[in-house]
């Protein structure tokens, strides 16, 4: 009885090991390279979480009514090793995020770069794991 009980224990264990992978997506399962997007707007909040961080974004069009986006970005410490920190985005800051608009046409984009108001650009998305038809990765022109 505790053989069997000791085997299910670490089937179980495994099970919910693997679990964050199973969460994990490829970009182009969920974005589309040939829907280069870049929105301006007020930076919301950002979720450092894995495997994807999210920059949320309220972006206000013509007439008026104002959008949240969640846009995707690497994972927390890809960022970090970038030069972002927690505080790299102040709520309100106005910020434009260049990227790939979501397959399924919410308001969702996978993140390549973000400029602040200041002309800083950070990038938040790794060109290197775009398919070869992606466009090629902004220019820095704010450092």
């Amino acid at each position: 009885m505790k053989l069997k009980s000791a085997i299910l224990n670490a089937a179980l264990g495994m099970f919910l090991a693997v679990l964050p992978v199973l969460a994990h997506h490829s970009f182009a399962a969920e974005f589309d390279v040939s829907k280069p997007i870049t929105l301006k707007g007020k930076f919301v909040k950002m979720d450092w979480v894995n495997p994807h961080s999210q920059i949320h974004i309220d972006v206000t069009d013509a007439d008026g009514k104002v959008t949240t986006w969640s846009c995707e970005a690497l994972p927390p410490n890809s960022l970090y090793r970038q030069g972002w920190r927690k505080d790299s985005l102040k709520p309100g800051e106005e910020i434009e995020i260049e990227g790939f608009q979501a397959k399924d046409g919410t308001a969702s984009m996978w993140t390549r770069s973000v400029k602040t108001a200041e002309g800083r650009r950070m990038f938040a998305g790794n060109a290197d794991a775009l398919p070869p038809t992606a466009p090629a990765a902004p220019k820095d022109e704010g450092k």
